[in-house]
């Protein structure tokens, strides 16, 4: 059995959550790996969001920026993905 972790230990994970969201949230705005790291930093918001219901979080301005940059990272990079797959796709097939 594994030990239960303490309410410190819980808010420790929640805060570090909180950190990582915001790196991974500011490194989704960034081409090229923006699109692989925008999907983690939104997995480690909604982490962090759970264990919020419970702890108070001070990092929680960190969670909100690392979310608003991951969603619009992974928008943006959806987009312009997309973008490049239709035009590579519709240059093969009308050549």
């Amino acid at each position: 059995m594994k030990p239960v972790p303490t309410i410190a230990a819980q808010e420790i994970t929640m805060m570090k959550a909180s950190t990582r969201c915001l790196v991974l949230g500011l490194m989704s705005l960034l081409p090229i790996i923006g699109a692989g790291s925008a999907p983690f930093g939104l997995w480690y918001s909604f982490v962090a969001r759970r264990q919020e219901r419970f702890y108070w979080n001070p990092a929680k301005p960190q969670r909100i920026i690392g979310l608003v940059c991951a969603t619009f990272g992974a928008l943006i990079w959806g987009a312009v993905d997309t973008i490049l797959i239709y035009h590579a796709c519709s240059t093969y097939i009308h050549s």
